[in-house]
Formats: C-alpha cells, sequence, structure tokens
C-alpha cells in the first residue's frame, strides 16, 4: 500500500505529494472564481483550503492512494491537484468507488494538461487500485470536464443531485475490466 504519493512524470508534468508548502497555491487555487464556479459554486475560506489540504495528504495512508499536485517539469510552477478519493458525498454508484477529481489554475487551462495529468493518474490507478471502476461527478455546464472525462473512458450512468443541483454521475471501468458492465 502505498503511504504517499508516488511521483509520476509525464511530458510537461511532475505529480506530487502534497506539502504544508502548497497551501498558498491551493488557496489561490480554491479561492479563484474560475475554480469555483463549478465545484460548490464559491470560493473557499482559508481553513476549508487547510483542511482540503490535510485531507490530500491523510487519504495516502489510510487508502493507499488520493490526490497529487500538478506542477510544471520545467519551471516547477503549481497548476493544479487531482487524483483519486473517497468524498462520502452520498451519491449512489459514487460512494462504494474510487472517486477522480481534479481542479488546474485559471493559467494552465485549456492547454491539454488535464489530460496529461489524468491520464497517468488513471494509468497509476488500472495498476495500483484494487477496484472495478472509478467514477466522477462533472456539473452540467463544465463541457471541458465533460470532454476530458470522455477522453479517459468516462461514460455517464446517471443525473443524479447533488447539494441541490444536477450532476452527471460517469464511469470509468479499470484496464483489467474493460468490456465489463454491471
Amino acid at each position: 500500500m502505498f503511504r504517499s504519493a508516488p511521483q509520476l512524470l509525464t511530458a510537461r508534468l511532475r505529480l506530487r505529494p502534497h506539502a504544508r508548502t502548497d497551501f498558498h497555491s491551493c488557496k489561490a487555487l480554491w479561492q479563484h472564481p474560475h475554480t469555483t464556479r463549478f465545484i460548490a459554486g464559491t470560493p473557499q475560506n482559508d481553513q476549508e483550503v487547510w483542511f482540503r489540504l490535510l485531507r490530500n495528504g491523510g487519504m495516502w495512508p489510510m487508502l493507499g492512494f488520493g490526490p497529487w499536485v500538478f506542477e510544471d517539469r520545467a519551471t516547477g510552477a503549481f497548476l493544479g491537484e487531482g487524483g483519486l478519493l473517497y468524498a462520502m458525498r452520498g451519491i449512489q454508484g459514487l460512494d462504494d468507488i474510487p472517486e477522480v477529481g481534479w481542479a488546474l489554475t485559471p493559467e494552465a487551462c485549456g492547454k491539454g494538461l488535464a489530460t496529461e495529468a489524468l491520464g497517468a493518474v488513471m494509468d497509476w490507478a488500472d495498476e495500483n487500485v484494487s477496484a472495478e471502476r472509478t467514477g466522477c461527478i462533472i456539473d452540467p455546464a463544465n463541457t471541458p470536464s465533460l470532454r476530458l472525462a470522455a477522453r479517459l473512458d468516462f461514460a455517464e450512468v446517471a443525473r443524479p443531485q447533488f447539494l441541490d443541483k444536477p450532476i452527471v454521475l460517469l464511469h470509468r471501468n479499470s484496464k483489467n475490466n474493460r468490456g465489463v458492465t454491471k
């Protein structure tokens, strides 16, 4: 079992564990209206960001998976974060499987970096996480994330409500479970 996030490298990115020193970068990400418009709808306060940072690091020793920081390999710049989690949102069809989530800084959006980062995450999950499938939830108006989910082989399975708003629930079969439907 992984006790902390392993480093993953892509052509342009380094995916690495969260660190206390990421707090200010995480604050900038989660307090920016561009980030939160489709995720919870409102910027997070300092305490919420701090608890998010602690949660991100704390999932690894408890679950053997969790989120990574996405940073530029050339400059070391913080570009966002994402990975696997159990959020226990009370959504049927999501709480019993690992959830995939991501957020990029506004400057990093539209450059294919989310596809690159989440491709590495999903490859890692296929090899290291014992789950038949993963899931994600996306606001129906978040077209870029819906396109990314489709590129990662996620397919819509339902349109439940979450926090009194409609969401799209998607599933992706693990590499070893492709073609299997339940």
